[in-house]
Formats: C-alpha cells, sequence, structure tokens
C-alpha cells in the first residue's frame, strides 16, 4: 500500500485490477485547462477531477476560495470514479503535485489510507517511457466508504483562539513575497496570520520537480518546526491547496500528525475584524 508517493516504475508493477488514478491537473487561470488536457492525453485509465467542480465546496464569499466540499457529495464522485475502500489511490498533475496533494489530502480526509502522489506528474510518467491515452473509458460506479478521517482540520475560530492559547503554530504555504504582503494578487488583502511560519511549498522538490528524498525533507522540516511536534503544526496557504502539499511532504518524511486549516488566508482575509501581519 502506497501512503504518500509513488514513483513511475512503482505504479507501473501495480496491476491494473487493483488502482484507480485521479488526473487532477488545473491552473488557477484557466480553469478548463485541466479538462482539455486530460482529452489531449492521460496516463492510461485515469479519471478526471476538477479542483473547482470536485474538490472543493460552494464559495460563501467568507469561506475561503476552495472551501473543502461536503463529504458525501465527494464519497459520491469518488465513487462514481470506481473507488472503493480497499482499492490503491494514486493522484496526479503537472504542478509538482499541488493539485494531485489536494486530491490526496481529501481521500485522507474521508478515511481512505492507501492512496499516493505520482511523484513527478505526467511528465515523469512520460519520461519514463510510459504511453498516454485519450480514451474516456466507463466505469462501473461503485460505493465509496466514508470512515474515521485521517487528518484532522481547524477552523477560523480556533486559529483565531490560538493567537492567545498557542497551542499550535500555523505554517503558511505560500510564497515568501506573499507571506510578507507584498505583491498580492490572489486575494484583496496582503500579509500573513499573526504567529505564523512560511515554507513555501516548492521548497519540497528538487530541481527537477520530483520531491526530495525522506530524509532531506526530515531535517528541512526540523529546521522550520525547531523542535515542534507534527501534532501542534496547522497547514495554511492561500485557500487551503498548496497547503496539503507541505501535508503530505511531513507525511512522507514521516513527521505523521500535522493539521488542516482549509479556509487559509482567502477565509481569514475575508473578516476585517480578524489581525493581520506583514
Amino acid at each position: 500500500m502506497y501512503t504518500t508517493l509513488i514513483s513511475p516504475a512503482q505504479l507501473q508493477a501495480l496491476d491494473p485490477e487493483h488502482y484507480v488514478i485521479l488526473d487532477c491537473r488545473f491552473q488557477l487561470t484557466d480553469p478548463e485547462y485541466g479538462l482539455h488536457a486530460y482529452q489531449a492525453g492521460h496516463i492510461p485509465g485515469a479519471r478526471y477531477l476538477n479542483l473547482d467542480y470536485h474538490l472543493s465546496g460552494v464559495k460563501t464569499g467568507s469561506n475561503g476560495r476552495h472551501p473543502l466540499p461536503d463529504g458525501q457529495r465527494l464519497a459520491v464522485d469518488l465513487g462514481a470514479a470506481g473507488i472503493t475502500g480497499d482499492i490503491q489511490v494514486i493522484c496526479y498533475d503537472d504542478a509538482g503535485g499541488m493539485y494531485a496533494a489536494r486530491a490526496w489530502m481529501l481521500l485522507r480526509w474521508l478515511g481512505h489510507a492507501a492512496v499516493a502522489v505520482l511523484d513527478g506528474g505526467i511528465q515523469a510518467w512520460q519520461q519514463a517511457g510510459a504511453v498516454l491515452e485519450t480514451d474516456k473509458k466507463r466505469y462501473m460506479p461503485r460505493r465509496f466508504p466514508v470512515n474515521v478521517s485521517l487528518i484532522e482540520t481547524v477552523d477560523a475560530d480556533q486559529v483565531l483562539a490560538n493567537l492567545d492559547e498557542q497551542d499550535f503554530v500555523v505554517v503558511d504555504a505560500r510564497s515568501p513575497e506573499r507571506f510578507r504582503g507584498e505583491g498580492e494578487t490572489m486575494d484583496p488583502v496582503g500579509g500573513h496570520i499573526p504567529g505564523a511560519r512560511n515554507r513555501f511549498f516548492q521548497q519540497n522538490l528538487n530541481s527537477e520537480g520530483r520531491f526530495k528524498d525522506a530524509a532531506t525533507l526530515q531535517q528541512e522540516w526540523n529546521t522550520v518546526l525547531n523542535g515542534l511536534p507534527p501534532e501542534q503544526v496547522v497547514h495554511q496557504c492561500g485557500s487551503g491547496v498548496t497547503a496539503c502539499h507541505n501535508l503530505l511532504a511531513m507525511e512522507h518524511a514521516g513527521l505523521s500528525g500535522s493539521r488542516l486549516y482549509p479556509g487559509s488566508w482567502s477565509e481569514w482575509c475575508s473578516d476585517p475584524a480578524r489581525p493581520v501581519a506583514r
């Protein structure tokens, strides 16, 4: 069972009868990009999931740009993709894992342990000499069971209360510039949650766009945490997407138990009463 990352070679060695592949390609500036890319060529047998439609919930204007989807609706979508409780799931994209990690997190949120991200994405698959297909097959719908969550989340009220209680530390996955409040283009307010630490999610990757090895990630994350146990870490980003990349990196490094603030900065800054640091 693969629970964090899987390589193209490891994927090729698996029996296709025992896994489901999810194509999670997406672009924030072009929401239709992922579907068009999928239609142009995808890993054989892959099903497509859209960040806005499948992997996010309904936006209210105050719950962030990519709120968590309704769990039961997501379970229906996963079942429609042929995923059952005992099947291995592999998620991939073409963006260093930032969208695939969101799908990975959501499956774990619904209690599914056997889910991994294809390290290096579709680029690594093609570099390994593997083929793509353009066919869109029909799959027998299955029942996806919702089990005890493997990932804990916190909400805005808990983060606000924590400013005084200091029960956990927020780690922001956005770029250093956005963390400092410089050049903000995605959200109406620039800055970060007071007391947050910054770990840009792209630092989890090497020069080839693949995750650094577990030992290196553990060393780097231990520097960020500075003695803080993983259970006292809450991940955050702009909208709860790239924060999942940091969550995955810590899990792969053997630092299990950190949590997610799904609403992230886009939810936090929607209320002018919440404090902002720059």
